[in-house]
């Protein structure tokens, strides 16, 4: 039975790649790889559960991209924008003022 299962239709695969994603986001600046770790969670936690059984490659990865999206959202409605993290540049360094 598990020789008919491709690598991908494997929560495992998701679950690492989410994993990876989750390190590279601690490495790298910004809030950018967040969304599609928890995407790549979601879609292994979709695939343990059962429920994403019989699923082709394209559709686990539009339920990862909505997920991801979702995310995205309400991670950026709960932490927001910092204080000071928009500037608003009126004048460029080049003036001679």
């Amino acid at each position: 039975m598990e020789a008919d299962i491709m690598f991908w239709q494997q929560g495992w695969v998701w679950a690492v790649a989410g994993l990876v994603l989750g390190v590279l986001e601690i490495l790298t600046a910004g809030n950018i790889l967040i969304g599609f770790a928890i995407g790549a969670m979601m879609v292994a936690l979709l695939l343990w559960t059962g429920l994403g059984a019989g699923l082709s490659f394209a559709l686990l990865l539009a339920v990862m991209a909505v997920s991801a999206l979702v995310a995205w959202i309400v991670l950026r409605r709960v932490v927001g924008v910092r204080a000071g993290q928009i500037k608003i540049v009126d004048r460029d360094v080049n003036d001679n003022q």
